[in-house]
């Protein structure tokens, strides 16, 4: 994560001083640092912990530190300097940490080496510790802008017998650029940056029990009450943290949990790169997935009571209608779902369907399948109808589906508008009649009957014969929906590889799924008259009858999650002022 975090003090001579901070290199390490090992140094000793090891290479001080360095370099001089405004001596080398699996460097000391970095963390020290603060003074808070950076702030006290009011005040902050990111990770911070105050105030305390057990502060300040107070402490008011709290690797250990903090924080969140917003097969594929889980968990949950009768048929069938795979990464290739299972008999692609039932017969089918009425097959073999359905599917929204792949018995079209009979199955007559649904009956052909040119023993389609008929037939003059005739260009040009086919059936349906939302949202949500829906049919290119219903129909297939985003908006009062 792209970001420093540091420990702030306010010094009751000084005013807000940083103590410590450490930041984040993913280049070579600052001017003087890690190049600063004189030949006579031991050997370096290195821990690694999670992929960060830790070093003691030497680095040239910093003005900060004490050392001798140009009057530009950032840093306050050592004669503004008290125990209580240093954390690490003159002459300390400083920490820096190595990421082995980024290359990347976490270096500590007091100041930043960079002026404008310094200055960033300057400010935001000095606004944690004086007008940025939760009421109470100790707490979390979040400030900054885009040109010194935001800011998360905790600040707290450290119990010091000799300070005044027996405590001291100090701040941790992490500072970034990145003010979403610093937002999100809000919990994160506050979870962490607590745990380390906690831990530094544990030991604080304890210093100052030990303190006061032995020589009672307020007793003694009580009796001296007209004596000036600064003249009383003896030159003890600047007390270093590592006094405080009685640890002399405490700066060594803050490097550790700050360079941790850095790592984790930035680990915890990822960014993804999106193509585009999720289309609406994605999102009812995800609601599908999420019904199913749910319902997967209710009957987990119900293992325990008494068993249910099998024989319902909501229960039965509702779990056929769920047979298709809701996995995503399977969306783009239904057809190859459970593909090894299966027999030889098999339509391979809509091309090769649109060849075994001849043009007109597809042509009245696919009319049908369009426009959501109801396609029936009746066949032996439950696998042919299965592929039959796997391929025809394939022109509609995944949330227009419903499938019955077989069936011992007629479902009404409500339920579904895919269904599989087998061949002894009676259909009603009003069915059959029906200008609403499309029957095809897959029956045994001989060898010189139908398809002369398909038939060989290696072919398993060529065994059967494909009767499709309905109480509507399409008429071959008839223009029919604008995609059909689309897809059926697809599909007779040679040119066009399957890939390709299906690569352009994915685009039609995109485009006419676009057109599904704005009616809806024309339609159902503003609630327009019927005059300006016919005008915003003529501008999409879909006045046609067909095409009309074709919307409708596809209507039904957005999701839910469009859906409630397109009410939820209408019913915000900025959304009511911007129409009117």
């Amino acid at each position: 994560m792209n970001a420093i975090v540091a420990l702030c003090h306010f010094c009751e001579l000084h005013g807000p001083r940083t103590l410590f901070c450490t930041e984040v290199l993913h280049s070579p390490l600052p001017q003087g640092a890690g190049n600063g090992d004189s030949p006579g140094q031991s050997e370096q000793a290195e821990d690694e912990e999670g992929g960060i090891q830790m070093s003691s290479r030497i680095r040239s001080h910093s003005p900060a530190e004490g050392a001798s360095a140009d009057s530009s370099s950032p840093g306050p001089k050592k004669s503004d300097m008290c125990e209580g405004c240093r954390s690490l001596a003159a002459g300390h080398p400083g920490y820096v940490s190595h990421d082995t699996e980024t290359s990347i460097k976490y270096v500590s000391h007091q100041h930043p080496n960079h002026p404008q970095l310094f200055s960033i963390v300057r400010q935001a020290c000095v606004r944690s510790l004086s007008c940025e603060v939760c009421p109470g003074r100790e707490g979390p808070i979040f400030f900054g802008d885009e040109q010194h950076g935001f800011v998360f702030s905790h600040t707290f006290f450290i119990k010091d017998s000799l300070a005044r009011g027996f405590q001291r005040w100090y701040s941790i902050i992490t500072i970034m650029m990145d003010r979403i990111y610093l937002i999100n990770s809000w919990p994160f911070l506050l979870g962490k940056i607590r745990g380390i105050i906690d831990e530094l105030q544990g030991k604080a305390l304890k210093v100052f029990e030990a303190e006061q057990y032995g020589c009672p502060q307020r007793a003694q300040r009580m009796n001296t009450a007209f004596t000036p107070f600064l003249h009383q402490r003896n030159g003890n008011a600047a007390r270093s943290l590592t006094s405080l709290t009685n640890d002399e690797n405490l700066w060594a250990c803050l490097h550790t949990s700050f360079a941790w903090l850095l790592k984790a924080c930035g680990s915890r969140l990822t960014e993804k790169l999106l193509e585009g917003a999720p289309t609406e097969d994605t999102l009812v594929q995800m609601e599908k997935l999420a019904d199913l889980k749910e319902e997967s968990e209710g009957w987990d949950g119900s293992e325990g009571e008494e068993e249910k009768p099998s024989a319902q048929p909501d229960v039965v069938e509702g779990r056929e209608l769920t047979k298709c795979p809701t996995d995503p990464s399977l969306m783009s290739d239904c057809s190859s779902w459970n593909v090894a299972s299966r027999r030889l008999s098999v339509f391979r692609s809509l091309r090769h369907m649109r060849q075994v039932l001849g043009a007109s017969a597809f042509r009245m089918l696919a009319w049908h399948v369009l426009m959501g009425n109801q396609v029936i097959w009746k066949a032996r073999d439950a696998d042919l109808v299965q592929s039959a359905f796997d391929i025809l599917r394939t022109m509609l929204p995944v949330g227009c589906v419903r499938i019955i792949p077989y069936s011992d018995r007629y479902e009404e079209a409500y339920r579904c508008n895919f269904l599989g009979l087998g061949h002894h199955v009676h259909i009603p007559p009003h069915i059959l009649s029906s200008e609403f649904a499309v029957l095809v009956e897959v029956r045994t052909a001989t060898r010189c009957s139908l398809y002369p040119v398909l038939f060989d023993d290696e072919q398993p389609l060529s065994k059967y014969e494909f009767v499709v008929t309905s109480g509507s037939p399409v008429a071959a003059d008839r223009v029919g929906p604008t995609i059909l005739n689309k897809i059926e260009a697809a599909l007779t040009n040679q040119n066009l590889s399957v890939d390709v086919v299906d690569q352009c059936l994915v685009c039609l349906k995109e485009e006419w799924m676009n057109k599904v939302k704005v009616l809806f949202k024309f339609t159902k949500v503003d609630s327009r008259p019927k005059e300006d829906t016919q005008k915003l049919l003529s501008i999409l290119g879909a006045a046609e009858e067909d095409n009309v219903k074709l919307l409708k129909f596809w209507m039904t297939g957005l999701s839910k999650t469009y859906k409630s985003h397109l009410m939820s908006t209408v019913r915000s009062p900025t959304s009511s002022e911007s129409r009117n």
